[in-house]
C-alpha cells in the first residue's frame, strides 16, 4: 500500500483560500445574490473613487490586467457594471450602475459580518503575521533562488 506524501505548501495555501471562498459564496448562494468573492474588492474601490480604469483596478486589487478584465466582463453581464470611454479614448472607465449600488447596499451587512469573522479567525490563528513573516521571507529570498539552491 503506497502512503500519498503530506500535502504541499502551495496545496494548503490554496486549500485555505477554497475554504474561506467556499464559505463567503454559500452565504451569497443562500441570500440568492449573484455576486462572488472576487468581487468584492472591485466593488469597494468602485464605491471608493466612483470609476476606475482597468489597469487602476488590477493594481489595487493585486491582480493581472487579464485577469482583471475577465472578472469585470463577467460583473457586466450581471448587470452590476457599467463602462465608458474616458479622456483618453483608448481607456474605458468602469462605474457600479444603479442596481450594482443596491446589491452593495444590501450585502454591506454580510460583509461587516465577514469582517467581524476574519478578524475573530486571525484572533485565533494569527495567520496574517504568518503571512507577513513568508511574504518578506521571500522578498529577502526568492523561492526559486531557494529552489536553485537545492538543484
Amino acid at each position: 500500500m503506497s502512503h500519498l506524501p503530506e500535502a504541499g505548501l502551495g496545496t494548503k495555501l490554496r486549500h485555505l483560500l477554497a475554504l474561506l471562498d467556499d464559505d463567503v459564496q454559500a452565504v451569497y448562494d443562500e441570500l440568492g445574490v449573484p455576486f462572488r468573492p472576487r468581487f468584492y474588492p472591485i466593488v469597494q474601490q468602485l464605491l471608493r473613487h466612483d470609476e476606475c480604469g482597468v489597469t487602476a483596478l488590477a493594481e489595487a486589487v493585486g491582480v493581472s490586467q487579464p485577469a482583471m478584465t475577465q472578472t469585470l466582463a463577467e460583473m457586466r453581464k450581471l448587470g452590476l457594471l457599467s463602462s465608458s470611454p474616458g479622456e483618453d479614448p483608448r481607456q474605458r472607465l468602469t462605474r457600479l450602475t444603479d442596481s450594482g449600488r443596491e446589491l452593495a447596499g444590501r450585502l454591506e451587512r454580510v460583509w461587516r459580518a465577514t469582517t467581524a469573522s476574519a478578524a475573530e479567525l486571525e484572533a485565533e490563528t494569527r495567520l496574517s503575521d504568518a503571512v507577513d513573516r513568508a511574504r518578506a521571507a521571500l522578498a529577502r529570498r526568492p523561492f526559486k533562488d531557494r529552489i536553485k539552491e537545492r538543484m
